[in-house]
């Protein structure tokens, strides 16, 4: 159903962001998916369905990171957040305050997080700049 839930008429919106509505929404309902057998797979008390359960909860992991890669992809914004998030050390806040330099977020307006950005919206890093 998730698929089906727009904010916005069908028709006010382009193709780009009907597309992404659809990858949003099947990650949504791959993580579920991914909750659900982990889930399923905790409370079971057989150990051959358990394995099954795991396996597919694996297979849904797989399918999640499909459709991120797809969004990643089509997002420059997301994508930039991906550089800087994911697989970096350390507490993830202090990823966010090096890279802000103690502000909020990654921006700085509405207008540096706007799609196709490629500023993080922090200004210049160099002296007088």
């Amino acid at each position: 159903m998730s698929s089906e839930i727009l904010h916005e008429a069908p028709e006010l919106l382009s193709d780009d962001t009907k597309n992404m509505h659809r990858a949003i929404a099947s990650l949504r309902e791959e993580l579920d998916a991914v909750d659900w057998y982990q889930q399923r797979a905790d409370a079971c008390t057989d150990d051959e369905l358990r394995a099954v359960l795991v396996h597919n909860k694996n297979e849904e992991i797989e399918h999640a990171m499909m459709v991120l890669e797809w969004i990643r992809r089509h997002s420059n914004v997301l994508d930039t957040n991906a550089k800087t998030y994911l697989y970096s050390s350390g507490p993830i806040t202090a990823v966010e305050r090096r890279t802000t330099g103690g502000a909020e977020g990654l921006g700085g307006g509405d207008e540096a997080r706007a799609e196709g950005s490629q500023s993080l919206g922090i200004g210049s890093l160099k002296a007088g700049a």
